[in-house]
């Protein structure tokens, strides 16, 4: 009789993992034939994360970077016919995108309904200075939390969750999808202008710890994460943003330092894991940005350290690639290299246009777009089931 009944069992065990299995399957069949409908032109626009300003077309690429002049602050006509021209898989938004609570409810809600799969929507809402709702001049009625750095000096894990936790139910409800965070650099260089103290510190265990923490807390709350700047901008003394930097380390000092956190937030289940703009000569043999480096991103991310989650660059307009490569070039290059992506390029429409060329003369394959709009799809679908 204990023998039938263990039978049982396991032939019960046994049909429901392959009754999961086969709905995987199903899910899976179900997205490529998704891709397979797809344009090649609806295809590239799911690679691009834009400012929403950048679908008016009234603005300059200097007044999209000031942050004096109010921008997008509403979805507008000219936006939606720029968006069927110019589709795109998300928008990233700024203090100058933001009014009032009611507002930004408004603008994330005419946003996602833009496209069919829905854009996603992100935000840097780190804690500390770097908080564009929470240090907002109006009251959206969200807790302020200090700096990373100072979350960590506490000593108390449990304060990197609460803030993981509060800054992800406030973004839920304004219709945010990806917190683009927390940092998982490890700053090392008292001479870094950049990092400091939105990182968790100087020790990479500690800054491992908290980085799960933060990461628990934004998905108990239905946010996705962004893990940034691998391969770690914490030992550099130049700032990306306004041109080149380069870290000197070895990729077995990378593993011993940098690596840890960035392991610990991969662990931890991040969505995604934003890429730095640094050079890493001592890795790669060259000058050119991780952004853009194959050894850095497949070889070594995707390859040594396993990561099967959404690659997206830092910002590309940022002076250390706007100086080097046109808009174009930049996209193309890091779309070889496995970012899937690619935040904010100088100039959209031109980078748009530059990666369906690429594909077109045969630079760059349809599978290789087809490889990053999958994991594009599935993230938002997950995304989507979290929000029923």
């Amino acid at each position: 009789m204990n023998m039938r009944r263990r039978w049982n069992r396991t032939v019960a065990a046994l049909c429901t993992c392959l009754l999961m299995c086969s709905g995987v399957a199903a899910e899976e069949d179900e997205l490529m034939l998704n891709i397979d409908k797809m344009t090649l032109r609806e295809k590239v626009g799911q690679l691009f994360m834009i400012r929403p300003d950048v679908l008016e077309e009234r603005f300059s690429t200097t007044e999209l970077e000031d942050n004096s002049i109010t921008g997008s602050t509403e979805v507008t006509d000219p936006m939606r016919e720029a968006y069927r021209r110019y589709p795109c898989g998300g928008f990233a938004l700024f203090r100058k995108n933001l009014l009032s609570p009611s507002q930004l409810r408004e603008l994330t809600a005419g946003l996602h309904a833009l496209g069919d799969p829905a854009p996603v929507i992100g935000i840097d809402e780190e804690g500390g200075r770097i908080a564009r709702i929470a240090n907002h001049p109006a009251d959206f009625g969200v807790p302020k939390f200090p700096t990373m750095g100072k979350i960590a000096a506490a000593g108390d894990e449990s304060l990197a969750y609460e803030a993981g936790r509060e800054i992800g139910a406030y973004l839920f409800a304004y219709g945010v999808d990806i917190d683009f965070a927390p940092v998982a650099d490890v700053n090392t260089n008292p001479l870094n202008p950049v990092i400091g103290d939105r990182a968790f510190g100087d020790n990479p265990g500690t800054a491992a710890a908290m980085v799960k923490q933060v990461i628990r807390g934004l998905h108990e709350s239905g946010t996705a994460s962004c893990i940034k700047h691998f391969p770690g901008h914490g030992d550099t003394s130049t700032d990306t943003h306004t041109g080149y930097a380069e870290t000197g380390k070895t990729w077995e000092e990378m593993l011993e330092c940098e690596m840890i956190p960035f392991r610990a937030g991969i662990e931890a289940g991040t969505e995604l894991l934003m890429t730095a703009h640094i050079a890493a000569p001592a890795v790669t043999g060259s000058d050119e940005p991780s952004t853009m480096s194959h050894i850095i991103l497949t070889d070594k991310l995707r390859g040594e350290l396993g990561y099967g989650g959404l690659i997206i660059t830092d910002a590309l307009g940022m002076g250390a690639i706007q100086d080097r490569y046109t808009s174009s070039e930049a996209c193309i290059a890091c779309i070889e290299a496995g970012a899937d992506i690619l935040l904010m390029p100088y100039d959209y429409f031109e980078a748009f246009d530059g990666v369906v060329r690429a594909v077109e003369e045969g630079r760059l394959t349809e599978e290789r777009i087809d490889e990053s709009v999958a994991r594009i799809l599935r993230f938002k679908q997950e995304l989507s089931e979290k929000r029923e």
